[in-house]
């Protein structure tokens, strides 16, 4: 095993954001991991279910790279675009 390996072993995996809806949740992925930061989405499955308190799909990153995915995910404009007409 190489050094490498055993880093990503000894790396704890920490939710840089949260999401309403599995889409949205890979949508940010999509971003992170264009801008180099390896991550995942949880609990897509329990998401849709409306209870008292819905879940939420949790966005994950490397705990090394969790300031970095923060400050990509701040820059992300969820806003629709506007056209002049």
């Amino acid at each position: 095993m190489s050094d490498g390996e055993k880093n990503l072993d000894l790396s704890k995996l920490v939710t840089v954001a949260e999401r309403a809806d599995e889409l949205s949740a890979s949508v940010v992925v999509s971003v992170l991991e264009d801008a180099g930061i390896r991550a995942v989405a949880t609990g897509g499955f329990t998401s849709g279910f409306r209870a008292e308190a819905p879940g939420m799909v949790k966005i994950k990153t490397f705990e090394q790279d969790a300031d970095r995915a923060r400050q990509v995910i701040a820059e992300i404009k969820m806003d629709p675009p506007v056209f002049d007409d």
